[in-house]
């Protein structure tokens, strides 16, 4: 979450970019969808940035609540969009395919709203503690509070190895913390309290009630006849009947199914998908930018590195390297 002027394209194209290396065909369709929605929101925003951003002072006082909604969708600049939504592609791609795109929609639909709520509900609390009435007026935009609360599921899922916080190698289950430090510290202009929000929502998901509630809602909803599958049961890999990584049946799914024999082994190098995924972006990155950063270019200013970023192309180079050898 930011606010700040808006700048020249360059974030978009690099975005669009990006989406062409991965591949339109390897991004399941709830993340490319969301993709497309932010990208579009940022061309033709649905009201001026003023007018989306949140803050206790517009969305209580003033009642204007369907700013919770519009937040999360809007961005200040071009490079913030292309920051949140890089970042967002890879945590939507195994998130997705792990969930299944209905329950992953569902999530980021509670998401986006509660991570406002608890925004909302932070900043009144540190406007009663200091008396201070600037944390009431300050108005957060962007994705990134979501995307802390993606981080913190993924890292549930993948609880070992580690993930590099601005170069500084941080183990998983502390990550989400280190990032949110680092961001505060090194672009004073982010939301902390946002940042602070999604992390709170993930840990709500992951070690308290909101996925039991969410469960219950998805089955009150389908036994009242809503829903194509109206016995359908949700669990923490998605709605039951799916048993392909993403959101369909292994006999159609578009997406190969996890290699588990001991010849899968021979030409992945041992390396679990994830590592696979990490490793292939870093080499690729690592080619095409050898000299490393240029000290004029902006650096990221929300802490995801792009060396975190799985690229498809890469990836399938990389197998048929290891099987053809």
């Amino acid at each position: 979450m930011r606010n700040r002027p808006r700048g020249s394209h360059l974030g978009l194209l690099l975005l669009a970019s990006q989406l062409f290396q991965v591949g339109m065909n390897n991004i399941p369709p709830v993340t490319l969808a969301v993709l497309g929605l932010n990208a579009y929101l940022f061309l033709f925003p649905a009201a001026p940035l003023m007018k989306t951003c949140v803050s206790v002072q517009q969305a209580y006082w003033f009642s204007d609540w369907r700013r919770l909604l519009l937040s999360p969708l809007h961005h200040a600049d071009d490079w913030h969009l292309y920051f949140n939504m890089v970042s967002f592609l890879w945590k939507g791609i195994k998130l997705e395919r792990r969930l299944g795109g209905p329950w992953f929609l569902y999530l980021l639909s509670v998401f986006s709203l509660l991570t406002g709520l608890v925004y909302l509900l932070l900043e009144a609390l540190l406007t009663e503690l200091t008396q201070d009435q600037s944390y009431s007026m300050a108005c957060a935009v962007g994705f990134s509070g979501v995307l802390f609360a993606l981080k913190v599921i993924n890292n549930h899922y993948h609880p070992g190895g580690v993930t590099y916080a601005m170069g500084i190698p941080v183990p998983n289950r502390y990550a989400s913390w280190a990032e949110l430090v680092l961001i505060h510290l090194t672009s004073p202009g982010t939301s902390f309290v946002g940042h602070l929000s999604g992390i709170l929502v993930g840990l709500l998901y992951t070690s308290g009630p909101l996925k039991s509630i969410m469960k219950k809602c998805a089955e009150l909803v389908t036994s009242n006849g809503y829903s194509s599958r109206p016995h359908g049961h949700y669990n923490s890999a998605g709605p039951s009947g799916y048993s392909a990584p993403y959101g369909g049946h292994s006999g159609n799914s578009q997406y190969p199914p996890r290699q588990t024999s001991h010849q899968a082994a021979s030409y992945t190098g041992g390396l679990t998908e994830e590592q696979q995924l990490e490793e292939a972006i870093r080499n690729s990155l690592n080619e095409r930018d050898p000299g490393g950063r240029n000290a004029g270019d902006a650096p990221p200013p929300y802490g995801f590195h792009l060396s975190d970023e799985p690229n498809a192309e890469e990836l399938r180079w990389r197998r048929m390297r290891r099987f053809d050898s």
